[in-house]
């Protein structure tokens, strides 16, 4: 297995190029009545203009033009504020664009590279209960046996293959049945797209990304669409193989210490799922 430097290349043209089409993808998205613009009347795009969104944010056109042509140019929090509230951007669209900006949203670590033991035996004293440990790339760190024997056995997954997003989108080992995969397949991806505003040039990130858009059409479709999202906690249901439903709700607990780096214990959401579960790890 190859070592990634540490070293993080800013990358500001590709940063730049990142934020422009950002940028585009939410003005887009906004109808102009919605913001006290009148309907009506040709136009070459889909929602805002970009002399709209700078009237609204109060800035020049020239200047808001050239953001959104990737121009190397100066930005203020005051002025990317303005802009979040015009575009209407959520909580993690808003940081997504700071973080595209080259603004302080809060500390960001980097990738952890290896787990000490202790989270290995953390994660299996939750048996019955799947776990597994992610980091921000969604490569599959660590895992317990409750995980292998109710959604995917890991074991039997090439290192290099273990990871959520190659494995859901790519690869025929994902055996595990989700009732609803499109949503989960969407929300993965878009908190992809959020995690990786931090990693910009990196080679890493950038040969997943590549790979995912040539191998699944599925994948640039969803990443195409800009959207941003962080890690849910909604309930999912699972269909396994020997004991059918499952309802499992998952926890994520991050580790100060290791960047973006979480475990997910997926917890029984309800009491059949709990006795499921117990049958399907521990026999009883």
């Amino acid at each position: 297995m190859s070592v990634v430097s540490v070293t993080r290349p800013s990358g500001p043209a590709e940063r730049r190029r990142a934020l422009a089409e950002f940028l585009r993808s939410r003005r887009e998205r906004i109808q102009p009545e919605e913001v006290g613009f009148a309907p009506g009347g040709r136009r070459r795009t889909p929602g805002l203009r970009r002399e709209e969104v700078a009237q609204l944010a109060g800035v020049g056109v020239t200047w808001y033009t050239w953001l959104e042509q990737g121009r190397d140019i100066n930005v203020s929090t005051q002025v990317v504020e303005a802009i979040s509230r015009t575009l209407r951007l959520d909580r993690l669209e808003r940081n997504h664009l700071y973080t595209l900006a080259g603004l302080p949203t809060g500390p960001v670590s980097g990738d952890c590279v290896a787990l000490p033991p202790s989270v290995q035996k953390m994660i299996d004293r939750a048996s019955p209960y799947p776990a597994l440990v992610l980091n921000a790339r969604y490569d599959v760190l660590a895992f317990n046996d409750a995980y292998c024997k109710v959604m995917l056995d890991f074991t039997q997954v090439p290192e290099h293959q273990r990871n959520i997003l190659w494995l859901s989108f790519v690869s025929k080992q994902w055996q595990c049945s989700f009732e609803d995969a499109q949503s989960m397949k969407l929300h993965m991806v878009a908190g992809y797209r959020a995690a990786s505003a931090d990693h910009l040039g990196e080679p890493s990130w950038q040969d997943m990304t590549q790979r995912l858009l040539a191998e699944s059409a599925e994948f640039a479709d969803l990443w195409n669409r800009y959207d941003v999202a962080a890690p849910s906690n909604k309930v999912k249901v699972v269909d396994n193989p020997r004991v059918g439903r499952l309802a499992v709700e998952p926890v994520n607990m991050w580790f100060n210490r290791l960047g973006r780096t979480r475990v997910t214990i997926y917890t029984a959401a309800d009491e059949d799922t709990e006795t499921k579960l117990r049958i399907l790890v521990d026999g009883e």
